[in-house]
């Protein structure tokens, strides 16, 4: 089977996602062509597995400080360019679309008459219709990257045919070496930093964008992003703090980590996701970078891991098998696999779930 998958570049939560199913994908025999959109090409980094893949502009949000920078983010589109790279991307060789919150992927297939299947934790919002989604918001989701299969990604169901996370197996057993790490892209950097020097006991390694070289400051560590080094430090850290993208969060969940997430401000699905793991009792949520809220939770205990299944195979082996199976029974299969600690059960159950 010949696949076409279009990934959204912006965060590396998604490119997180799709390594993990681009290896069950090639495990299952499929040839896949990867584009990437929404990032400048020179800012990927760890690509290999993705081979000759392609770029795109793609559209992407602006934030400034934690918060989305709506004027900014109007000035990035470039309409024209878009419509050209939709128009141009030949579909016509293709037996299966993916996009995973990929515009021009998406797009194409809709003026080619193509089916797509949209795999992301965006896609929960056409079945959840959370309040958190205002109407512009809603419509964004709509029609930023159409799908015609929408296939969600929750840590949790909520009586609907989702699936859990996609997540990579790791190599070692987690460990606990009484550093946090700080993960917040999207924040000022000198605010992180001035927020965790009032912590002198703990010791933080802080992975951020604007950091380009290995420094130590106070009780922090600056560390550059990378894929490799970045997971060595979430498997052996004591707690993350992050903002409340999908992916990060995911694995913390399935590590053990205890989590403290503040979400982008304006940034409807962060804020939808933070809800949700306010609702579950999976993570601590703080609304800004906050020194009480900081304290509160450096003093609480290592969460029970959740055992998610192997979605990943999963779904790479119902994508070329033509799926036959139903979204709905694939997804009751994959959930009666998964296993919560008492805590996450007391909560879903006080929601009215079994």
């Amino acid at each position: 089977m010949k696949i076409l998958f279009g990934v959204q570049g912006t965060g590396n939560g998604h490119i997180s996602r799709c390594r993990t199913l681009a290896k069950s994908l090639k495990k299952v025999g499929a040839d896949v062509d990867y584009i990437f959109s929404g990032r400048d090409p020179k800012d990927y980094f760890d690509m290999d597995v993705f081979g000759n893949y392609k770029t795109f502009r793609g559209v992407t949000f602006a934030t400034l400080n934690g918060k989305i920078n709506f004027r900014k983010t109007v000035q990035r589109i470039r309409a024209f360019r878009l419509i050209k790279d939709v128009r141009d991307l030949d579909l016509s060789t293709y037996d299966c679309i993916i996009s995973d919150f990929e515009p021009v992927s998406a797009w194409a297939a809709y003026h080619q008459h193509r089916e797509c299947i949209g795999i992301s934790n965006q896609v929960v919002c056409q079945y959840l219709k959370p309040k958190e989604y205002g109407l512009i918001a809603n419509v964004i989701m709509k029609y930023y990257a159409p799908v015609t299969t929408p296939i969600g990604l929750h840590w949790f169901h909520f009586g609907h045919k989702l699936l859990p996370p996609m997540i990579d197996s790791f190599q070692v057993a987690p460990t606990e070496n009484g550093c946090i790490v700080v993960y917040l892209p999207f924040e000022n950097m000198d605010e992180i930093v001035e927020l965790l020097k009032l912590f002198p006991q703990h010791q933080f390694i802080c992975f951020h964008p604007n950091i380009k070289q290995i420094t130590q400051c106070n009780n922090v560590t600056l560390h550059p992003l990378c894929r490799n080094g970045f997971m060595d430090a979430v498997i052996s850290c004591s707690g993350i703090i992050t903002n409340t993208g999908f992916a990060l969060i995911s694995e913390a969940l399935t590590l053990g980590k205890k989590i403290l997430t503040k979400p982008v401000s304006g940034q409807f699905e962060q804020i939808y996701n933070a809800q949700c793991l306010q609702s579950l009792d999976m993570a601590t949520v703080m609304e800004n970078l906050s020194s009480i809220k900081l304290k509160y939770w450096l003093a609480l205990p290592s969460p029970t891991p959740i055992i998610y299944p192997n979605v990943a195979d999963e779904v790479a082996n119902w994508i070329v098998d033509g799926r036959k199976e139903s979204l709905l029974s694939l997804s009751q299969r994959l959930w009666s696999k998964t296993i919560f600690p008492e805590n996450v059960k007391q909560r879903i159950k006080s929601l009215g779930y079994v």
